[in-house]
């Protein structure tokens, strides 16, 4: 077989096993995997909100998914890692996820976009542009496109800051799309970045001194420092699993399936334009 074959096979195989691992720890909050091949098998990291699911009761689900890795996609003897993310509401996979659910379970989808809207906002990012395209109101196509913040739309600045994902759910109208492209503070190139203060040398008193009222402040930008993060080595069954998990992060829903449910609860309470349209009729 030939090298570009080989190549197809691989990226067809890594397609099929991002798939199954979408459905099979979606519960986890899985947002994506890096396989990388060494000497002593395959090393495959899994990126979740919750790494205690991807584990199982007594290591049942870290065991049942090592065997499914090795038996239906033929990786040779699996290393599986779990690293527990940080900021959910900054990973476009998991906010796709999220507001798929939201619609499966006959949410509005306006009420959805602007409700995932604030939730990454509140989360910290810079901007957020949302797409949902499909079968929305009535037979005829049609897509909305709501943006918050600043979203560099393209070039180098855009590709280092800006991260984006597509999701698509099936209702009773049809199959709907949904784009999400968020920019994080984080990633900020530090040539955009103002950090100290400066004062023109013409607004210096005739003494030497620094007049106080006369400072030109520059606004300082502030990048949240990384949380400390702990490894932990998990045995099971001879197998060795490493989770990294999150210090300080404050545990919030067990499950994603709890959380979506209650965002479903708070999102009732959430006032949309075409509400404040009704309420003026």
């Amino acid at each position: 077989m030939s090298a570009v074959k080989n190549i197809i096979k691989d990226n067809y195989n890594t397609m099929l096993l991002m798939d199954y691992l979408r459905v099979a720890i979606k519960d986890a909050g899985f947002s994506h995997a890096d396989i990388s091949k060494t000497p002593t098998g395959t090393r495959v990291a899994l990126h979740v909100t919750r790494p205690g699911i991807v584990i199982g009761r007594k290591g049942s689900g870290i065991r049942e998914l090592t065997t499914r890795l090795e038996t239906d996609f033929g990786l040779k003897n699996p290393q599986i890692s779990v690293n527990e993310i940080e900021k959910p509401e900054l990973v476009p996979s998991v906010m796709c996820t999220r507001m798929a659910s939201h619609l499966e379970r006959g949410t509005a989808f306006r009420r959805a976009t602007m409700w995932t809207l604030k939730q990454i906002m509140e989360g910290g990012a810079m901007g957020v542009q949302i797409t949902i395209s499909g079968k929305l109101r009535g037979d005829r196509s049609a897509f909305e496109k709501h943006t918050v913040g600043i979203l560099p739309r393209a070039g180098h600045h855009a590709e280092m800051i800006v991260d984006e994902d597509i999701a698509h759910v099936g209702t009773a109208m049809g199959r709907i799309g949904i784009r999400i492209r968020i920019a994080k503070k984080e990633k900020l190139i530090p040539e955009f970045e103002m950090i100290k203060e400066k004062v023109p040398k013409n607004k210096q008193s005739e003494n030497g001194k620094v007049d106080e009222s006369k400072k030109t402040k520059v606004e300082e930008v502030k990048v949240e420092e990384p949380k400390k993060t702990k490894v932990e080595e998990v045995v099971v069954d001879d197998i060795k699993v490493e989770v990294t998990k999150v210090e300080g992060k404050v545990e919030g829903a067990k499950s994603e399936t709890e959380q979506i449910a209650k965002d479903g609860e708070k999102m009732k309470d959430l006032t949309t334009n075409e509400d404040e349209e009704n309420a003026l009729k």
